[in-house]
């Protein structure tokens, strides 16, 4: 399956204006974060979290890596593996409408932490619904991930978390993605259907199109709102509209070997280890022999102990149940264990990328 080809992007303008783009998102997430953290130290102080000092030396680091990750973004757009214009890629005048609703919603959030509820779920959800480790308030965010509210804030507040780089560390998994479904190059690129797995808003599949304007994705989550949200953002874009599907993960709507390739993006982090392994047996399941897997999510201990710190500091302010479990988790041993081979992993910046095929 051929990627979106461009020609390369020789003007150093267009490289500047991306840098300078992508500046601009990080002093605004780091202004914010620095802004509500002494805010809620006025206002809150009870729900203030116990964070741990960064080193300078871990901040010197984080600064490098972003630097790798933003030049290797720039240098796959120029190679023609996405377009140019997933760069600058952001709904810009509808975030900053949505901007003051973060700040809104913030007391609520403080108060939950303080009282530590992380079962405050809307009362229109039904429980049976859905797996009893979903039914909670994961990052402390009102409704959890049960609400057309908290579906609406919740990309601009992962950009604000990772100072604008989510898209780009999203985009990582473009360039094995593509390369992995060359397998199948001899097939019409519109018969090749793409599964990702946990699409929330539909941000990683907008990606996705970008780079495989014919394929045929498939977007599954277990919330109707994120979806719903995700149908509003995707349907902006030309050409065919991305599948839709509610489910779980564990147990996914679709018929064995019926996709070719499969994505995950910041889902295994948020599961338990049982789920972990189910979601991982369910992608090898829907997979076609030679169909390629690319799951990312965040760094863990054993590739990144530099940024223990960081790691320690997002569990702490964060409500994420699962997440100092994940970290010590080993992602390869449990690919091989599925069946997968040709196991691959990068670290980009604060984010883990690992690449699996299903053997033929």
């Amino acid at each position: 399956m051929k990627a979106h080809q461009s020609p390369r992007m020789a003007d150093p303008l267009t490289k500047f204006a991306y840098l300078g783009l992508q500046g601009g998102r990080s002093l605004m997430g780091l202004a914010h974060k620095e802004v509500s953290t002494r805010l809620l130290q006025w206002v809150a102080p009870t729900a203030a979290p116990l964070t741990v000092p960064v080193p300078p030396e871990m901040l010197k680091e984080l600064r490098a890596a972003m630097e790798r990750l933003l030049e290797q973004d720039w240098q796959e757009a120029e190679a023609g593996i996405y377009p140019a214009s997933l760069l600058f890629d952001a709904p810009w005048l509808d975030w900053a409408a949505r901007y003051p609703l973060v700040w809104l919603d913030m007391p609520l959030t403080w108060n939950r932490r303080a009282r530590r509820q992380v079962r405050d779920l809307p009362q229109d959800v039904e429980p049976e619904a859905f797996p009893d480790y979903y039914l909670q308030n994961f990052h402390h965010q009102t409704d959890g991930y049960l609400s057309d509210h908290s579906a609406a804030l919740y990309d601009l507040q992962v950009d604000i978390l990772f100072n604008g780089a989510a898209d780009p560390m999203r985009r990582r998994l473009l360039k094995p993605l593509v390369q992995g479904l060359a397998a199948f190059k001899e097939r019409p690129a519109s018969s090749l259907r793409v599964l990702d797995i946990a699409a929330g808003t539909g941000r990683t599949l907008r990606q996705i199109r970008g780079a495989l304007p014919q394929g045929h994705l498939v977007g599954l989550d277990l919330s109707a709102a994120y979806l719903r949200q995700a149908n509003s953002w995707l349907s902006q874009l030309p050409g065919e509209l991305p599948q839709l599907v509610q489910g779980n993960a564990e147990a996914m709507p679709f018929a064995d070997a019926s996709m070719q390739a499969a994505t995950c993006v910041f889902l295994m982090h948020e599961l338990p280890a049982a789920a972990r392994a189910n979601v991982l047996c369910e992608a090898f399941r829907v997979l076609e022999p030679g169909g390629v897997f690319v799951l990312a999510d965040s760094v863990q201990l054993a590739d990144s102990p530099q940024y223990t710190v960081a790691m320690e500091n997002f569990r702490r302010v964060f409500h994420e149940p699962y997440y100092r479990d994940y970290i010590s988790d080993d992602i390869e041993a449990r690919l091989t264990q599925t069946g997968f081979l040709e196991i691959r992993a990068e670290t980009h910046f604060m984010s883990r990328v690992w690449t699996a095929r299903k053997p033929f």
